[in-house]
């Protein structure tokens, strides 16, 4: 004996259990279950980072540079004067030997002088202002030293003896003579050379 088919049944289909309202199944497609935060879906390429992205691209550049700070301001006048001190009593022997070698009063040497004895001072002691009118003192120094080196040369190759002799043991006389030969060129050569010595402390401290 048959059972009665159930109204809305087609005959011969068994009946489909029904979903309650909202599940999966009742006319609506099932959802994907969701990945946990962090995870990639498969078949897709992992995100990077915020702060990675611009070290990706080609020539970026930061929104503002840092600027370098500034160099420290050289200040050392007592190793400034012991500097030019040194320069000038070297550069007095030099002069004094370009004198003896050609016997004569050279003037682009005396600017020499000057402007060595400046660029040392300059370069070791600062920017004081006090350290450019110490080597313009040191370097008129320096040339009249080497006149007198240059002439104690001159005098040691004609007379044929030692120069140490005739520079420290007529040194009286040696000052002499320079007085007596002594002419305008070579006051000049002493202003050019502090000139030089000034002008060469104030480039090189800047």
């Amino acid at each position: 004996m048959t059972q009665p088919t159930p109204p809305g049944q087609p005959y011969g289909h068994p009946q489909q259990p029904q979903q309650p309202y909202g599940q999966p199944g009742y006319g609506y497609p099932q959802q994907q279950p969701q990945q946990p935060y962090g995870s990639q879906p498969y078949g897709q390429q992992p995100q990077q980072p915020y702060a990675a992205f611009p070290q990706q691209q080609q020539g970026f550049q930061p929104p503002y540079t840092v600027p370098a700070p500034p160099a420290p301001t050289r200040d050392n006048v007592g190793l400034g004067i012991v500097v030019a001190l040194v320069t000038a009593l070297v550069s007095a022997g030099i002069y004094g030997a370009v004198i003896g070698a050609t016997e004569h009063e050279i003037g682009w040497a005396a600017v020499g002088v000057g402007f060595v004895v400046g660029l040392a001072t300059g370069k070791v002691g600062g920017r004081n202002p006090a350290l450019a009118v110490i080597s313009a003192a040191l370097s008129l120094g320096a040339v009249y030293l080497g006149q007198l080196v240059g002439a104690a040369m001159v005098i040691s190759d004609k007379f044929h003896t030692s120069f140490s002799t005739v520079f420290f043991d007529h040194f009286d006389a040696l000052q002499k003579g320079w007085k007596e030969d002594a002419d305008a060129m070579t006051f000049v050569f002493f202003a050019i050379a502090a000139v030089a010595a000034f002008g060469g402390a104030k480039r090189a401290a800047q």
